[in-house]
């Protein structure tokens, strides 16, 4: 099951959104080449674009139709769109870095997205993907937007990537502290992430991974052929009967 935007917005407004993004931000944001490069974020990002603005030339956000859509910035014109993740509204290299959040795992078609993804970043650019890690804590806890939908393994990811012509670079975990509103657990978020990355990935939440788009696409685009069905004309009919009975 999708989660839904009101999810995604109720969740990082709690403490425990608040600290994972600063958490995954801290990772993600020193692997995200944004100077001057036309970004685009997938799926729920925008708590994570407000960073790259500055140095990017242009930031776009674009959020699945399953999903729902917010206005974001909140302070400017609207930079996010509700797109189909399988027919995204771009042309062809318009983009050079994609940064893809509570994306990959509610996805039906990977296969579709990920082709579709090479159509629409730029030779040479770079995509980023944060998804929750299949052993790790929180895709086995509900209560957080990482245990819904698909988790991964970094044997999957990397072949998904392989397999649709983007070559991986640089792996990060994220995401050491236990799932929870306690307290005395958020004040300790860092202790964890330090303690995490000593005692290796097993405990971490999140898998990070950036990769460069090669030049030749691994496997062609599926066609799309129209549908076209005849609709029979509709006549309207009484509910019941006008004669007199008898």
């Amino acid at each position: 099951m999708s989660v839904t935007i009101d999810d995604l917005m109720q969740f990082y407004r709690s403490p425990l959104g608040r600290i994972s993004r600063r958490l995954i931000a801290d990772t993600m944001l020193p692997l995200a080449p944004v100077q001057g490069q036309r970004v685009l974020g997938i799926g729920y990002v925008t708590p994570y674009l407000s960073r790259l603005r500055a140095d990017a030339e242009r930031v776009m956000a674009f959020m699945p139709q399953r999903q729902g859509v917010t206005h974001w910035p909140q302070d400017a014109p609207s930079l996010s769109a509700l797109v189909d993740p399988l027919e995204l509204p771009l042309t062809d290299s318009a983009v050079d870095v994609v940064i893809a959040i509570h994306a990959l795992e509610h996805l039906f078609d990977l296969e579709e997205f990920m082709q579709e993804l090479w159509r629409i970043t730029a030779p040479g650019a770079r995509v980023i993907l944060v998804v929750p890690r299949r052993r790790g804590f929180w895709a086995q806890r509900d209560t957080t937007p990482f245990g819904h939908g698909h988790p991964f393994s970094q044997n999957q990811l990397a072949r998904l990537l392989k397999d649709h012509s983007f070559t991986p670079e640089v792996w990060r975990e994220a995401l050491y502290l236990p799932p929870s509103n306690f307290a005395p657990l958020l004040k300790s978020a860092r202790l964890f992430e330090t303690l995490g990355r000593l005692l290796g990935s097993g405990l971490a939440g999140v898998m990070l991974v950036r990769a460069r788009k090669e030049m030749y696409p691994a496997v062609t685009r599926r066609r799309r052929v129209p549908k076209f069905a005849n609709v029979p004309g509709l006549v309207s009919q009484p509910a019941w009967p006008t004669g007199h009975l008898r």
